[in-house]
């Protein structure tokens, strides 16, 4: 199923393949965007006020461990909203196009 590479060429200048790249790029951005906020944030917090972070809980817990699942928890939300964009609009043009390449 290889694909001529001209015909790679005539993919790649298409206007419904430059059009998935503009879909797909402004939805990357901006995730990618929020989650290095949330990161770097956490890294200036850890940096500058560690001990707000390190306010005690109850017993052994500070704050920063709470804090610190609560990024993970949030990288896996926003997979899940780029996962649900992808299957609900990019993939369907995705295949689109991919369909249209194949005939």
């Amino acid at each position: 199923m290889a694909i001529e590479s001209k015909r790679v060429n005539e993919i790649l200048e298409s206007e419904k393949f430059k059009e998935l790249v503009k879909k797909r790029f402004p939805v990357s951005l901006t995730l990618t965007a929020v989650m290095l906020t949330v990161y770097f944030g956490f890294i200036l917090v850890i940096a500058f006020q560690k001990e707000l972070l390190a306010t005690k809980l109850g017993g052994n817990i500070t704050l920063g461990l709470p804090v610190g699942i609560g990024i993970i928890v949030f990288a896996w939300l926003l997979t899940g909203v780029y996962t649900r964009w992808a299957n609900q609009k990019y993939d369907k043009a995705v295949r689109e196009l991919r369909n249209e390449i194949l005939e």
